[in-house]
């Protein structure tokens, strides 16, 4: 309940959804994790004979797994992160099994970044990171369109010039 007025204060969803280029983003950066032991374990399997299926079998069963989880969780995850920023707040929504709602008051802000990795760039996409004082630490949104992310950062460089500090 707010003080004085007798009301719970609710949170909503945020508003905005990422790229739908996300998901391949997603997709691609599970498959080349899922790559890492599988290849190793393919090339052992095909070189030493008498250890062939004891390599090979391992290799499909996490092929077959890293297959499933690229395919399925990016779908979910899409479905799950949103972000939204208004005069007074960033706030973000992530997680698929235990979701974590972040709020970060723009009085709080300290720098607000834009990055983008070299899979980022392939996909077109960008993370825009907000610092503010936090132990808990940055607030990211990743996923972003990169012409997005950067009207993000210039708007939320522009709020929080325009916002007084918190002095609590």
């Amino acid at each position: 309940m707010t003080e004085g007025e007798g009301t719970a204060v609710r949170l909503r969803p945020p508003r905005n959804t990422l790229d739908g280029r996300a998901v391949g983003w997603w997709r691609t950066q599970w498959l080349l994790l899922t790559a890492a032991p599988v290849v190793p374990l393919v090339v052992l399997g095909t070189l030493i004979v008498p250890a062939r299926f004891w390599l090979l079998l391992p290799a499909a069963v996490l092929a077959a797994a890293g297959t499933a989880t690229a395919v399925l969780l990016p779908l979910w995850w899409f479905r799950t992160h949103r972000w939204e920023i208004t005069e007074e707040a960033v706030y973000v929504r992530t997680g698929f099994f235990r979701q974590e709602w972040r709020i970060a008051p723009m009085s709080r802000i300290q720098t607000v970044d834009t990055v983008r990795g070299p899979l980022e760039q392939l996909f077109r996409l960008a993370t825009v990171t907000v610092t503010t004082a936090s132990a808990k630490g940055a607030v990211r949104i990743e996923g972003l369109d990169h012409e997005v992310a950067a009207d993000l950062a210039r708007q939320l460089t522009r709020i929080t010039r325009d916002t007084p500090g918190d002095a609590t």
